[in-house]
């Protein structure tokens, strides 16, 4: 469980990184699995933007009972699992993710969710670990963003304004394999580019509270609107508590 400070840390600065360890033998199927989709989709390799569309397996990974409880004292004890993706930025040319906020590009009313982000690897400040600007979520909006062109070698083509934060501001979230980060869904966030010859796969977790509605009307049209991932079709799983909205369409687990 988290304690009052890590607490307070995460609602004053956006994100924490708990006392939490993944066992080995999780990160070892992790790896598989990815691997597995990879070989299947190689257009997956950098970044694959929905991978419980893709393969189920990693729901029963996020179903983890640590984790649950932390994010529980962070959103509420209702929460629905709505989505994973996978940052694998491999060695030598993993591709930058740009500075944004995760809300920008999601389908929730009112906007709320906790990722929980899982270093499958080491992450280092060499080989693009996520950098965040703390303190970025407090006024609880989406910031301005540009589209950049399709064939930039990023995994998100649309980046947060220059003029909305200061990068000298960024900190680096230095993990060990096996660690994870919780961070809100109004922080200010990115990672580098990966040069080294060390991976850096990541895993994220999606957990929204049930107060709020997965609006899969609002995914189809920002999807056609946007040429982004289309949402509306994804399904969501209620991992504690009931659906507190009423509207959403949960799938038990």
């Amino acid at each position: 469980m988290l304690n009052s400070e890590q607490i307070e840390h995460y609602h004053e600065h956006g994100y924490v990184i708990p006392d939490f360890q993944m066992p080995e033998s999780v990160l070892d199927r992790v790896k598989e699995r990815h691997a597995a989709l990879v070989e299947r989709r190689p257009d997956f390799r950098n970044y694959c933007p929905a991978l419980l569309d893709q393969d189920e397996a990693f729901v029963e990974i996020c179903d983890n009972a640590v984790i649950l409880d932390m994010v529980a004292q962070l959103i509420g004890q209702d929460i629905a699992l709505w989505n994973s993706s996978f940052f694998a930025k491999p060695a030598l040319n993993g591709q930058r993710t740009p500075w944004h906020q995760d809300g920008k590009f999601w389908p929730i009313r009112p906007l709320a969710t906790c990722t929980a982000w899982l270093a499958v690897d080491d992450a280092t400040i060499e080989n693009g670990c996520l950098r965040i600007i703390r303190g970025s979520h407090k006024d609880r909006a989406i910031k301005a963003h540009n589209a950049l062109n399709e064939d930039a070698d990023v995994t998100l083509f649309e980046e947060l304004d220059p003029s909305t934060y200061d990068e000298a501001d960024a900190v680096d979230l230095v993990l060990k394999a096996g660690q994870i980060s919780l961070h809100d869904v109004f922080l200010l966030h990115g990672s580098e580019a990966n040069a080294s010859p060390n991976p850096r796969r990541g895993l994220t977790m999606r957990f929204m509270p049930t107060m709020s509605l997965f609006d899969r009307e609002i995914a189809a049209a920002d999807a056609k609107a946007r040429n982004i991932v289309d949402h509306s079709m994804r399904p969501v799983y209620l991992m504690r508590g009931m659906d507190q909205h009423g509207g959403n369409q949960l799938i038990p687990h």
